[in-house]
């Protein structure tokens, strides 16, 4: 049977004007938030004009989202944490990649919102760790931040940080039941992660949850009780993050194909139920999308060094945005072997493509 094709850039761009129609509307009490993301959602319509005349200019697909792991630190030791696998946070100074300055991380962020780009995931390391990026990047105000944190350094200066700046968005990471969060990230990290959810509910900013989920957990953590715990500290947006198995042993908690069907299947039934919460799955069910959406197509990685890379589950590069910008970095000759190679046969089986074919894409890099 024939494939159906899906106009991906079609696509993203629907699925992030509903994502900010809904966001607007679950912010219309708060005239300060309300304000800000009907701003937001005007841009968000010139801006897919303005990737759609890169593309007709230079033939280049401009992903609308980035990945962006700005902290090379980290106050946390989580178990199977795939920045310290791979090298991104380290304890070690001598150890850690150069990290970019906050004018850098600024410049970049400026060339890609005039390219259209309107959000960049900020990553780690613990990315509040290094306030001063957050402050430089803040003031590029055609983009929103949001900000996967531990959620630990939220406190009342924090708070008046975030309220100053709402385009930088909290998303707290926990694994589902303080037994959980506490035995991977350790004792009290629930607790403290909670407490900061009730610091950011009582100012009325907006913000979410990050959850890993695994074949042991992802039927706790999309069960209705557990959403009306999280929906009664006001969360507002939720991430479902695959597990990536980058510790031995632990295979048997990635998804596989009929883990993925279930869960889109799950979503789509708490979408309904849960009008007033953003539900978003990564990687999620990427052959509906034509293959892995990372290398550029759908966003790219950049390294707290400026690398360019695939995804941050595959730290693999051959550019650096410092020095080509974005724009040239989209240009990857390592993208585009991987787009090509996926064409080709590459299948999303649960977990993370790249890191699944990590030797492949190590023999390009050869």
């Amino acid at each position: 049977m024939e494939e159906q094709k899906i106009d991906l850039a079609a696509y993203m761009t629907g699925s992030i004007s509903r994502i900010m129609a809904k966001a607007y509307k679950n912010v219309l009490s708060n005239p300060r938030e309300a304000k800000f993301a009907f701003r937001m959602q005007q841009l968000f319509a010139k801006s897919e004009k303005r990737r759609r005349r890169v593309k007709e200019q230079d033939g280049i697909d401009v992903p609308p989202f980035l990945i962006s792991s700005i902290s090379t630190t980290c106050n946390l030791h989580c178990k199977g944490c795939y920045a310290r696998s791979n090298g991104i946070a380290n304890d070690e100074e001598s150890n850690r990649k150069p990290p970019l300055t906050p004018q850098q991380w600024q410049q970049i962020f400026t060339e890609a919102a005039g390219m259209g780009i309107n959000f960049s995931l900020l990553a780690g390391g613990e990315p509040m760790m290094r306030k001063d990026i957050l402050e430089a990047v803040a003031e590029v105000k055609d983009m929103i931040f949001p900000i996967f944190t531990n959620g630990t350094l939220i406190g009342p200066a924090y708070i008046d940080f975030l309220r100053k700046r709402l385009n930088l968005v909290p998303i707290i990471s926990i694994e589902g039941t303080a037994i959980g969060t506490d035995e991977r990230r350790g004792q009290g990290v629930f607790k403290r992660a909670m407490q900061s959810m009730q610091l950011l509910r009582q100012e009325e900013l907006f913000f979410g949850t990050s959850i890993t989920v695994t074949t042991e957990n992802y039927h706790l953590v999309t069960s209705c009780d557990f959403l009306d715990q999280l929906r009664s500290y006001g969360c507002k947006i939720v991430f479902f993050i695959e597990y990536v198995p980058t510790e031995a042993g632990t295979e048997h908690l990635a998804f596989n194909d009929d883990h993925v069907a279930e869960m889109e299947q799950l979503l789509e039934q708490r979408r309904d139920e849960y009008q007033d919460i953003i539900f978003l799955s990564f990687p999620g069910d990427e052959k509906a999308l034509g293959g892995c959406l990372a290398s550029g197509r759908g966003f790219f990685h950049i390294g707290p060094d400026g690398s360019a890379e695939p995804c941050p589950f595959s730290p693999f590069s051959d550019s650096n945005v410092v020095e080509l910008g974005v724009r040239d970095a989209l240009k990857s000759p390592l993208f585009s072997k991987i787009r090509m190679a996926r064409a080709l046969g590459w299948e999303h089986t649960g977990g993370c493509t790249l890191f699944e074919h990590r030797e492949e894409i190590e023999e390009m890099m050869n």
